[in-house]
């Protein structure tokens, strides 16, 4: 009996690293996507809108068909949809903007230092003492964007790096923010709230900014559905799953294959150049992830 408890207890681990595992595939197809989307002349705000809209539907419907599609009101509401309309609006614009200044490796590799931001953003506001260990990730995280940038490989730009920067400090306030209704709303119905949020934002700076359009061609729309459903929908739903398996620390240790899944899919589809300070900076950001979850 203890034979077969233990023999499934590793059968559930191995299952919650794999659906881990094929989250951050998938996200680390987005800055790819992200790529393709602007050699097909697909504005920022046009990709963005279809990306939420399409995942919104898709996580709406795994929820209903589970028996899950609870319907928020007050307080948790309106801060998904506050988190939706400028947390996650800020996080995926200035990403997407980020791929018009480096590639999309390097893109993936910067937007990991977030959880440097999130420690930082701790000791801000809730007076969160600074351990060792996250002085230490903090030191691997911001030395591995000097390294990248101040060596200067080629595909690197520092004003590209100043706007990822950007976005993982928004995703570091979102996931902060989202603290607040995590203690009774499950996770993926806030995501199922936050998405259509981002939409209507971005409908909004695309209507503002003359930039939203409905593509025409087949080809846009492959990308588009990629987008939403590749790159968002499915790892939005294999992490929260995984998650249930190995939880929370082992997950998003996981989970930094992200952006070595970027980098390699950027060499092997646009040739992008990979250099040694590209990986020992990505190393060393990545290092600085680990050394905050073992804590």
């Amino acid at each position: 009996m203890t034979e077969y408890l233990s023999h499934r207890s590793l059968e559930t681990e191995h299952l919650g690293i794999a659906l881990i595992l094929v989250s951050a595939i998938g996200f680390g197809t987005l800055g790819i996507f992200g790529i393709y989307a602007q050699r097909a002349g697909l504005s920022i705000p046009t990709v963005l809108v279809f990306r939420f809209l399409l995942a919104g539907v898709a996580i709406w419907a795994f929820l209903a068909w589970r028996g899950e599609a609870t319907i928020l009101r007050g307080r948790p509401l309106a801060i998904a949809l506050a988190l939706g309309g400028v947390g996650y609006t800020a996080q995926s614009g200035l990403y997407f903007l980020g791929l018009e200044y480096m590639t999309a490796g390097l893109v993936a590799i910067v937007l990991y230092t977030y959880p440097a931001f999130v420690v930082v953003l701790a000791v801000l506001t809730i007076g969160e003492r600074i351990s060792r260990a996250m002085l230490l990730a903090l030191c691997l995280a911001f030395g591995g964007i000097v390294l990248v940038t101040g060596a200067n490989p080629d595909g690197a730009s520092l004003v590209g790096v100043v706007v990822v920067l950007g976005a993982a400090l928004a995703y570091a306030c979102y996931i902060t923010g989202s603290r607040a209704v995590l203690e009774t709303v499950d996770p993926l119905v806030l995501t199922a709230y936050v998405l259509p949020a981002a939409a209507a934002s971005f409908v909004g700076i695309g209507t503002a900014t003359g930039q939203l359009a409905i593509p025409t061609a087949p080809s846009a729309w492959a990308i588009l559905l990629s987008i939403a459903v590749v790159a968002t929908a499915v790892p939005v739903v294999a992490f929260f799953a995984g998650l249930q398996y190995i939880g929370a620390s082992r997950a998003s240790i996981v989970s930094t294959a992200e952006p070595p899944v970027t980098v390699v899919l950027g060499a092997a589809l646009f040739a992008e150049p990979v250099t040694a300070a590209t990986l020992i900076g990505g190393v060393s950001i990545l290092a600085g992830v680990i050394v905050l979850e073992r804590e």
